[in-house]
């Protein structure tokens, strides 16, 4: 089985998360670097699930959630998911 990517993402989940996640974090006026530091993940990683490059892990996701003061739900609801 293939890892799960923005390469294979043909329904663009992942693109529709990050675009989420970047939106909700420019609204709080934070750096890309700030959020991975409180969400605790690497600066570059972050970037990747921005730009929908990268499959966020639920935990991740969790603590992207939690930096941005959401619940994964409401997050989830922004990305139209």
């Amino acid at each position: 089985m293939r890892r799960v990517s923005g390469e294979n993402d043909p329904d663009g989940v992942l693109r529709c998360m990050g675009f989420a996640i970047r939106s909700a974090r420019k609204e709080r006026e934070i750096s890309q670097e700030a959020l991975a530091d409180a969400a605790q993940l690497d600066r570059s990683h972050m970037g990747r699930i921005e730009r929908g490059e990268r499959n966020v892990t639920i935990l991740n996701f969790g603590k992207i959630a939690t930096a941005l003061d959401l619940t994964m739900a409401e997050l989830l609801a922004r990305a139209e998911l």
